[in-house]
């Protein structure tokens, strides 16, 4: 199954567990009109004075507005970004700077894995107070993710089996579960809340009543009060067997993206299997599994059966592990308390020590752009990894830390020609003052020391820091960015990247729930915004005009009739501003456009056999545009 396959079985779940809310709400609203009118006697004209329809539909509007309200009340606290909900359960934010072998370790793993997946790095957080197993990614989209994971998998987990559990919530991810499950969510509130009110109500039952003893009145508060409560019962019952449901699905589907992420299944089998040799397991105690069992690597209760998020455990290391028997579990217990079981504190300190990366590379593009998307593989995160060793400490450092990551952006951003970087720095020095300025030039140094394929990565890896600035402060380095890119009157290629990229990553970070273009494009402007897209690939990737145009071709083969015949206008022609609006117009594309897409920027790019940082650059900020997380094209030579 390819990312787009993924995406589309992910919001087929998502529309069928629309249609289960819309029934069961529907049920519930004619269940609760009923118990209202019964508790009333609203459907005797003895007992209910006049006609009680007015009664009856104002109950049965009032019940699925407030339904409906508490669902997109809860999905619109969840959409605010995956930290927030990572917090609310309890999670403590790891700084980027942090010094703790055990949780620099877990940062590390993190961070390579979102450069071999090419989505931004998320934020990443520890349950402290759980000792289990366990783990989940949350968020609305990969640009607001947040991975959290608990204390007993920081201290009972080697680096290869942490590896295997970050790669299974990078799948999810990738596969747009973080996004089902936010939904699923906000269902099971609605739902949810109406039986914590018929509960409210009958306690309120007891002290209150409505109808003296005397005339033998029915205690109308406890009646509507139980009532509500049943209902609300029998309607989690349900939900909860269809997110059970769902979400057994899904977890099969991200254990084996993981394997195909590191090429290997002893990591993660082995963190399953030492879920299952351990007393605590992956059970939370200081967290309601509850809300967000459906969330997690492992299961965070005991429920078995139809209320099951997530497939026996045996049956999870099978897959991996064919071989496997309950006999083999590893006596977790016993070797933590013998210090027997390896010190994941020493492997983090020993594991920076591998082989640094060399600045050699070889282009190579995989066979289809549009089938790497999603679907990174053992060759991208190793040379993630090796990448990552290969920068500088000087600019690590700079990149975890509050204060300078933000000097470290307009650092990253300066003319690389080194041309009009003393332009660039008189302008950063009127507006930031001349300390700010002495440092921004020594990363600049260190920058023009180191190739050239660390700056878009180092840009990821200082995002979360970025973040945590106040708003106010990321729009003026949004707006001082611009100025120094215009400096020179032009806007060259990497500029552009750049300048995209981190516009749309610092936007998400604003506004979380306000990301994605909504409603769809004409298909004239789309076909024309593809064209666009090819000529500029195919311009940027061909320095003679024939080359370019047999490049063009290659691609518009693709795309159809209506794209080929075409002739690409001079370089110079496509300016800024088109190549911003064709962006935004295919961004509304839906997920078949968007493959036909890539698969045409693939022909492209892949028609003289050789692909250039300039190609990498432009299909990279593509695919993020279309939120199709694309790995790293230029790999390592193994």
């Amino acid at each position: 199954m390819n990312f787009f396959d993924a995406q589309d079985q992910a919001r087929r779940a998502t529309k069928w567990l629309v249609v289960v809310y819309i029934v069961a709400t529907l049920l519930i609203v004619a269940g609760v009109t009923a118990i209202v009118g019964f508790a009333l006697g609203a459907f005797s004209n003895d007992a209910y004075g006049g006609d009680p329809r007015g009664l009856l539909i104002a109950v049965a509007i009032g019940t699925a507005l407030f339904i409906l309200g508490a669902s997109l009340y809860k999905t619109s606290v969840l959409s605010s970004g995956g930290g927030r909900v990572a917090a609310e359960l309890g999670g403590t934010l790891i700084p980027a700077d942090v010094s703790d072998p055990l949780r620099r370790q877990l940062r590390n793993v993190v961070e390579e894995m979102a450069i071999a997946s090419g989505v931004p790095v998320p934020e990443v957080y520890v349950l402290e107070e759980e000792s289990g197993i366990n783990a989940f990614a949350a968020g609305f989209t990969p640009g607001d993710a947040a991975i959290a994971v608990t204390r007993g998998t920081l201290e009972l987990l080697n680096r290869d089996e942490l590896q295997g559990v970050i790669a299974h919530e990078f799948s999810h991810i990738l596969n747009g579960d973080m996004r089902l499950n936010i939904r699923m969510m906000g269902v099971l509130f609605g739902i949810l809340a109406l039986s914590l009110i018929g509960r409210m109500i009958m306690r309120s039952g007891f002290h209150v009543n409505l109808v003296s003893r005397r005339d033998r009145g029915t205690p109308v508060i406890l009646i509507i009060g139980l009532g509500l409560a049943i209902l609300g019962a029998i309607g989690m019952f349900f939900a909860r067997m269809i997110k059970a449901a769902v979400s057994r699905q899904r977890e099969f589907l991200a254990d084996a993206s993981a394997v195909q992420f590191t090429r290997q299944s002893e990591g993660i089998a082995n963190a399953l299997k030492k879920i299952g040799g351990y007393s605590e397991s992956s059970y939370l105690q200081a967290t309601d599994p509850e809300e967000i069992s459906h969330m997690l690597f492992g299961s965070g209760s005991r429920l078995v059966g139809l209320f099951a998020t997530h497939p026996p455990l045996t049956e999870r290391i099978k897959a991996l592990d064919p071989g496997f028997s309950e006999q083999d579990y590893p006596q977790v217990d016993a070797l933590r308390d013998s210090g027997t079981l390896l010190d994941p504190a020493a492997e983090a300190v020993t594991a920076g020590f591998a082989a640094a990366a060399t600045n050699e590379r070889t282009a190579v593009l995989p066979e289809s752009i549009a089938a790497s998307v999603g679907r990174p593989d053992v060759r991208h995160v190793e040379y993630a990894r090796q990448l990552r060793q290969s920068i500088p400490d000087m600019l690590t450092d700079a990149a975890h830390a509050t204060r300078h990551a933000y000097l470290l952006t307009l650092a990253l951003i300066l003319d690389r020609s080194g041309k009009h970087v003393e332009r660039q720095l008189a302008l950063i020095e009127e507006r930031m003052g001349r300390d700010r300025t002495s440092l921004i030039r020594s990363y600049h140094a260190e920058l023009q020391q180191s190739g050239e394929e660390i700056r878009l990565p180092l840009l990821e890896i200082l995002f979360p820091t970025l973040k945590l600035r106040p708003a106010a402060q990321l729009e003026f380095l949004i707006e001082l960015a611009s100025r120094l890119i215009q400096i020179d009157g032009k806007v060259d290629l990497y500029e552009y990247c750049f300048y995209r990229i981190l516009t749309t990553s610092l936007g998400q970070a604003v506004d979380p729930s306000g990301r994605r273009s909504s409603g769809r494009a004409p298909k004239r402007e789309l076909r024309q915004a593809a064209v666009n897209m090819l000529a500029i690939v195919a311009d940027h990737g061909n320095d003679d005009t024939a080359k370019a145009q047999a490049a063009f071709d290659a691609g518009a083969a693709v795309l159809g009739e209506w794209a080929q015949g075409v002739e690409i206008k001079p370089k110079r022609e496509y300016t800024v501003d088109i190549l911003n609006h064709s962006l935004d117009i295919l961004s509304k594309s839906n997920n078949k456009g968007r493959q036909k897409l890539l698969r045409a920027v693939s022909e492209v790019a892949d028609h003289d056999k050789q692909l250039t940082v300039a190609e990498a650059e432009l299909i990279r900020v593509i695919c993020a545009t279309l939120d199709c997380p694309l790995p790293p094209i230029l790999v390592a030579n193994s």
